[in-house]
């Protein structure tokens, strides 16, 4: 009993009480909406599918500024 209320008094002059931190982090994760599974898969594939875009383009401006370098300096 002694070692709990040690770390109670500890809790109170740190300002930190992990017991309150963690309810309240239960509470906060209560209150969020998450996604259905199906939701998740689309939004998912929406993600991938950009990223494959966003690669994609990036690696044909870069093959297109470097064939320009080898025509100018080459």
């Amino acid at each position: 009993m002694a070692k709990k209320d040690e770390v109670e008094v500890q809790e109170a002059k740190s300002g930190f009480a992990i017991s309150a931190f963690l309810q309240e982090t239960k509470d906060e994760l209560d209150k969020v909406v998450w996604p259905s599974r199906q939701q998740l898969i689309s939004e998912s594939i929406a993600v991938i599918l950009m990223v494959i875009l966003s690669a994609t383009l990036i690696y044909l401006i870069d093959n297109f500024f470097a064939w320009g370098a080898k025509q100018v300096f080459g």
